[in-house]
């Protein structure tokens, strides 16, 4: 796995060690919250692990004082052939299956 080397956010030390865990291939379960102006509510990805990484975003505007933000992301094949990628944040699970 590669390692996942730098974020903004640091990532809780249980999704951490989960992380460390994934091999290419293992099916896996990410459980997070997705936002859309006021509403939230809980979505699952059920899939084939591939990679780690990290995605550098920016904002437009100054906001805030780092003007770059570095998210987590999981990327994995879904069951129907589909490649998604998830973002990590402090509401996300991700559970090895099988």
């Amino acid at each position: 796995m590669k390692p996942l080397t730098y974020a903004s956010r640091p990532i809780r030390p249980a999704l951490q060690a989960v992380l460390e865990k994934l091999q290419p291939g293992q099916k896996i379960r990410i459980t997070h919250l997705l936002r859309v102006g006021l509403k939230s509510w809980p979505v699952t990805v059920i899939g084939t692990y591939r990679s780690l990484d990290s995605l550098a975003t920016g904002l437009a505007t100054q906001r805030v004082a780092a003007d770059d933000i570095v998210v987590p992301l999981v990327h994995v094949t879904k069951e129907n052939g589909e490649l998604s990628s998830v973002a990590l944040d402090e509401h996300t699970k991700v559970e090895i299956l099988g």
